[in-house]
């Protein structure tokens, strides 16, 4: 979507606490450890560009993301410090990749195959990591005879430099570390079957690495705790305790554009699923969930001014209603998520409400919402 430049609404990012929650990982890291910033899904809503660019201020090594496009995007503003693409990425584009000097995951010996037939036409070599399925249950070797026979099909072959091997954790963000103990021992078990050695063996995520966990890894992949948030929040329990320092890094702010009073028997929105029992001051904010404030968000409170007013009746597509203890002029500021986490519209306590996490409510901020970035 085109960014609204001319609405009063945006989301706003702290690059201060961005730069700061990743230096204090760095003084987390073990020995010898590198951290990579992962900033798939425009940063987890934040905007890719400007924060790889903060996070470079402040000395990462390298970056991962989900898909090719997104690395390019990163290539394409100059960023030339290493990239790894997470996700599988289709063998024919392997080329584009290799120019680009952009990692691949290798999924499958198939994959591996088909890329090569590729690479060999343009002669080009491309940078692998080998992805290790020790549990996640996504994507990579699982299986000893394939991992086997995938990494004798690299040993010495000039078209693939094996630049990594690394698997993801399901439950490092869990307090129950019985199913992480299962992924390490898997994982280490693959790692003894390679006839290749990488340059990179790599397992910490966020959630490993605050939490303490006790994993032998060359590389940190430092994705939530980059935008200063738990990696174990969820609505069913506490947060565990982070020996990390986290600061949030997004807001997400907007206006009044309309205020009035409605009367008793009136409904608000479709469906008219809030009917005023009295006569009720209501204010319009210009945001929905084509902006990706959906629906389920119907009775969270935001603040508007120095009052949290409960959102009434249904969220529209472009605009959702309030209701207001007292008539407010328009223009009036509404933070509708506050990176204050001590606030009641926390992004925590956002995703709490309509029961998922916060990286959800992160990344489905649209690009219609335009991203300011400030310093303090």
């Amino acid at each position: 979507m085109v960014p609204g430049i001319h609405r009063p609404a945006s989301v706003n990012v702290n690059l201060d606490a961005i730069k700061e929650n990743i230096r204090n990982e760095k003084k987390n890291l073990k020995d010898g450890q590198k951290l990579f910033a992962v900033v798939k899904a425009n940063a987890y809503g934040h905007g890719a560009v400007r924060v790889a660019k903060a996070a470079l201020e402040v000395g990462v090594a390298g970056f991962c993301v989900a898909i090719l496009d997104e690395a390019l995007q990163l290539r394409r503003a100059d960023i030339v410090k290493p990239i790894l693409v997470l996700g599988v990425v289709s063998p024919e584009y392997a080329p584009i990749a290799a120019a680009n000097d952009i990692s691949l995951t290798i999924p499958n010996l198939e994959w591996l195959k088909e890329a090569e037939k590729y690479l060999e036409k343009e002669h080009l070599q491309l940078k692998v990591h080998i992805g290790i399925d020790s549990g996640m249950g996504r994507i990579g070797f699982n299986e000893d005879e394939d991992l086997i026979e995938a990494s004798n099909y690299l040993k010495d072959n000039p078209n693939f430099f094996v630049e990594g091997m690394f698997a993801h954790f399901a439950s490092a963000d869990s307090a129950d570390d019985t199913y992480f103990k299962h992924q390490v021992e898997k994982f280490n078990h693959m790692k003894s079957l390679l006839t290749v050695k990488p340059k990179w063996i790599h397992v910490d995520n966020t959630a490993a690495s605050v939490f303490g966990k006790d994993v032998k890894s060359d590389i940190v992949r430092f994705g939530i705790g980059i935008y200063g948030l738990n990696p174990s929040s969820n609505p069913a329990s506490s947060d565990l305790n982070s020996q990390v320092k986290l600061t949030p890094a997004l807001s997400f702010v907007s206006e009044l554009t309309h205020v009035k009073t409605i009367h008793k028997g009136d409904g608000v929105s479709y469906g008219s699923t809030f009917v005023a029992d009295k006569d009720t001051i209501i204010g319009t904010v210009p945001v929905g969930y084509a902006d990706g404030w959906i629906r389920k968000f119907q009775g969270f409170k935001v603040k508007v001014g120095n009052s949290y007013c409960p959102i009434v009746g249904r969220i529209c597509m472009d605009q959702f209603m309030v209701e207001l203890p007292e008539k407010m002029p328009i223009g009036t500021k509404v933070t509708i998520i506050s990176d204050n986490p001590n606030d009641p519209n926390n992004i925590k306590a956002a995703a709490d409400y309509v029961d998922t996490i916060h990286y959800e409510v992160a990344c489905l901020l649209d690009d219609r919402l335009p991203r300011k970035y400030f310093e303090k």
